[in-house]
C-alpha cells in the first residue's frame, strides 16, 4: 500500500467526481433519446385523413394525420445547470401541418392534445406517458448499464 501524501484524497475524489459527471451526462442523454422515441410511438396511434374521425381514443396518444407532430418531437442538447444535467423533450416550434385554414403550429397543437384543450375537451397524451416510461423503465436500466456494468441486476 502506498504512503498517504498531502492532496491524495482531494485528487482521488476529484477523479471520482469527473467520472460520475461523465456517466450522469451519458445517462441523461440516452434517457432523452428514449423518451423522445417513446413519445413518437405514442403520437402514432393509428392514422386518418384530415377532416375524418380519429381512430384514437381519449386518454391514448393521438392518431397521425400528416406526421407533423411526430416530426416536431425532439430534445435539447444535454447541458449542466444548477440542478445537474438536463435535457428537455418536447415539440419544437416552427412546424405547421400542410392542411387546414389556421395551420396551428405543432408545438401548440401538441400542448392542446396533451392537456385536453381541444374543442371536444378530450386529451390525447403522448409526452407524459413517454416521460413516465422513461423514468420507471428506462432510467433504472440506464443507471445499471452506465454506473454498474457487469454487476448483478438490482
Amino acid at each position: 500500500m502506498s504512503e498517504l501524501r498531502p492532496g491524495m484524497f482531494a485528487r482521488l475524489f476529484a477523479e471520482i467526481d469527473r467520472d460520475a459527471q461523465v456517466k450522469a451526462r451519458t445517462v441523461v442523454s440516452r434517457l432523452a433519446d428514449a423518451v423522445e422515441r417513446q413519445a413518437k410511438i405514442n403520437a402514432s396511434n393509428g392514422a386518418h385523413a384530415y377532416g375524418t374521425r380519429t381512430p384514437a381514443r381519449p386518454g391514448t396518444g393521438p392518431a397521425v394525420i400528416s406526421g407533423t407532430l411526430r416530426r416536431a418531437l425532439t430534445h435539447t442538447a444535454v447541458a449542466y445547470t444548477d440542478g445537474g444535467w438536463e435535457s428537455k423533450v418536447g415539440t419544437a416550434p416552427g412546424l405547421a401541418p400542410p392542411y387546414g385554414k389556421s395551420r396551428t403550429p405543432a408545438n401548440k397543437y401538441g400542448m392542446y392534445l396533451e392537456r385536453g384543450m381541444l374543442r371536444n375537451g378530450a386529451a390525447y397524451p403522448f409526452l407524459l406517458p413517454a416521460f413516465r416510461f422513461g423514468v420507471t423503465v428506462v432510467a433504472p436500466q440506464l443507471y445499471q448499464a452506465v454506473f454498474r456494468p457487469g454487476w448483478p441486476r438490482i
